[in-house]
């Protein structure tokens, strides 16, 4: 540590070093006899200490010690060093690390909850091109892709504080109070904010009103628009889990619905809908899939539920040969489908990874690979492959089919377009709105618009639209 001033550069006495033995006096600079102290002048006399009153000798210090100037000025400055200083606990406990690691960037990450589910950095679809990436040995390899920056249509509203809160939950009092609802100003405040400004405003709204603000809006609401306004009042990891809880409850199985969800989340969304689905149903969702499904469709929602894929963003060019190849083996190259090596690789190998397995598996054998998979499998697992598949290669595609797929044909299968709308809109939403329109000639906005009605519209097309 230095400090101004400090080493100073000019010589000085330094009181804290003795000066070599003096060499007058009668000390030829051997070490010194009994009565001689070498911080003063030599002095060949009597015992030490010497007698009183020749103590310290007359003419000590010599004029001009100290030499002037010293200390040196900043040396050491006053009040240093400061009191409380270092402070209790200074430095911390294992400080410094013996190692410092760093968390790889991740390749898709959900948007952001109230529970501490992870963060909203990133989904599915996303990885950078031309970074070479150092594997075990020294092998390297360069992912395929160009690097994404996603596009919410939602985004926080900033600033935004204690004021603010305030502000829209007086204003959604006033849009519930007396007769009537005032539909519009819930769309605007609600359309306009993310999922954490909206648990914000329900925590100020019951510290002013000492009411329930979803309850109220429950109280108000009906329909498709009361569902997609619950939705956007519910933490994601909990919206999550309803959804799931909802597609393996009742009658039949919504197989879709789990396939989605599961499929397309990265693993610390995946273990924070497991927690949220426990503690709400006092069931694990293991058990409960264990028991509203079978076979390989069982086993593929199972190992998604671990939420145990690799998330390194490196590419090791032998693991993906060696991967290639074991999946020619059990699939195009044998007679019938060797299930388990597929569920192996497609759900534990990152996102990197499997887009350069997927390129050069069709480089090599002359097939795309989503056409291996409808080739070897049908039914549940064949959708739950594909969807994985088509999330490796391009999310926000496979996001644009899916809506399409809930507005086209006889009726609207509102929960996936709310769910979707909803739980994509703080990511990648604008994004997939792109890749709706590259597909079918149409925006989102008019698919909606010719699709559904009133409010429900209304407060969907807000939400797709970017502030």
């Amino acid at each position: 540590m230095s400090y101004p001033g400090y080493p100073p550069q000019q010589s000085y006495p330094n009181p804290n070093q003795m000066p070599p033995y003096p060499t007058q006096g009668g000390y030829p600079g051997g070490p010194p006899q009994v009565g001689f102290n070498p911080m003063y002048p030599a002095q060949n006399v009597g015992p030490y200490p010497p007698a009183a009153g020749g103590y310290p000798p007359a003419g000590y210090p010599p004029a001009g010690y100290p030499p002037a100037g010293y200390p040196p000025t900043g040396y050491l400055p006053a009040g240093y060093p400061p009191a409380g200083y270092p402070p209790a606990g200074y430095p911390p406990a294992g400080y410094p690390p013996a190692t410092q690691t760093y968390a790889p960037v991740q390749e898709y990450a959900p948007p952001p909850t109230s529970a501490p589910p992870p963060s909203h950095s990133s989904y599915p679809g996303s990885t950078q091109t031309g970074q070479q990436h150092a594997y075990g040995g020294g092998a390297t390899a360069t992912t395929t892709t160009s690097l994404k920056k996603f596009t919410p249509t939602i985004r926080p509203k900033q600033p935004y504080g204690p004021a603010e809160e305030e502000a829209d939950a007086a204003a959604l009092r006033k849009a519930m109070k007396g007769l009537g609802t005032d539909e519009k100003a819930i769309i605007a405040i609600l359309s306009n904010r993310s999922n954490a400004q909206r648990l914000q405003i329900s925590r100020k709204y019951t510290a002013l009103y000492g009411k329930d603000l979803l309850k109220d809006l429950k109280g108000e609401l009906s329909g498709n628009f009361e569902d997609v306004v619950v939705a956007c009042m519910t933490p994601l990891d909990q919206f999550f889990a309803k959804e799931l809880h909802d597609a393996i409850s009742g009658l039949g199985t919504n197989e879709t619905t789990l396939i989605e969800v599961l499929c397309s989340l990265n693993n610390a969304w995946i273990h924070a809908i497991k927690n949220a689905y426990q503690t709400k149903y006092k069931k694990s969702l293991e058990s409960d899939i264990k028991g509203d499904t079978s076979g390989y469709f069982e086993r593929l929602l199972i190992s998604l539920c671990q939420g145990m894929r690799d998330e390194n963003p490196t590419v090791n060019p032998g693991q993906v040969a060696a991967d290639v190849q074991a999946l020619f083996q059990a699939g195009q190259n044998k007679i019938g489908t060797d299930e388990a090596t597929f569920n192996a690789i497609l759900v534990s190998r990152s996102l990197p990874h499997l887009r350069e397995v997927f390129k050069q598996y069709q480089q090599s054998h002359g097939k795309p690979f989503e056409k291996v998979v409808l080739s070897e499998f049908s039914g549940s697992v064949e959708t739950g492959l594909l969807a994985i598949v088509k999330c490796m290669t391009d999310c926000s595609l496979y996001f644009a089919e899916r809506l399409h797929d809930s507005m086209s044909g006889a009726g609207t299968k509102d929960k996936a377009l709310i769910r979707i709308i909803v739980s994509r809109s703080e990511c990648d939403l604008g994004d997939i709105k792109v890749a709706f329109q590259q597909k079918y000639g149409k925006s989102l906005e008019s698919f909606i618009n010719s699709d559904c009605s009133g409010d429900y519209k209304r407060m969907l097309v807000a939400m797709v639209t970017p502030m």
